[in-house]
């Protein structure tokens, strides 16, 4: 089932970059919705080896997004941390009851329980996670926070926040 992609690996394996130390070199983390629409790195003008890269759904700062900030910070040499929403986000097309009835038409199930943080409010939702991260004691006055949105049309970047 996942032959084409070891196949695919195996190919890159024979020139895939080496020897990176893991610090983020241009002092950037990037906390960014898994939409595959979207190429942090590139869309910033930065290389592998530049940025840390946080992918969630809906580019939200989850707890796992803040101890990947907070690790960056304190350990990879991260001073900057950009928090990337984009337009047309299945996250922002609804609430959690929206997204849960979507999700239990496709799978049959019960959902009921599940939690997706969906929130159609995008430039509140980018302004909460911001204020998540620059509040936080191991990040404040360790690394500025801004709060961006991705157009997928147009590929331009705008700061919110």
């Amino acid at each position: 089932m996942f032959d084409d992609l070891l196949q695919a690996n195996r190919r890159y394996a024979t020139s895939a970059p080496r020897n990176f130390d893991g610090y983020a070199h241009a002092g950037v983390a990037v906390v960014t919705c898994m939409d595959s629409r979207l190429q942090p790195l590139e869309m910033l003008g930065l290389m592998l080896g530049e940025a840390k890269i946080l992918r969630t759904p809906g580019g939200h700062v989850t707890p796992d997004a803040v101890n990947g900030c907070v690790l960056g910070v304190n350990l990879l040499r991260v001073r900057r941390i950009l928090v990337i929403e984009h337009t047309k986000c299945a996250m922002a097309s609804g609430d959690d009851e929206v997204l849960r009835k979507r999700v239990a038409s496709e799978s049959g199930r019960d959902v009921s329980e599940l939690l997706i943080g969906a929130n159609p409010d995008q430039e509140a939702q980018l302004r909460a996670d911001v204020a998540r991260l620059t509040g936080h004691p191991l990040i404040a006055g360790r690394a500025e926070v801004g709060g961006f949105l991705y157009d997928v049309d147009t590929g331009l970047l705008s700061q919110v926040c």
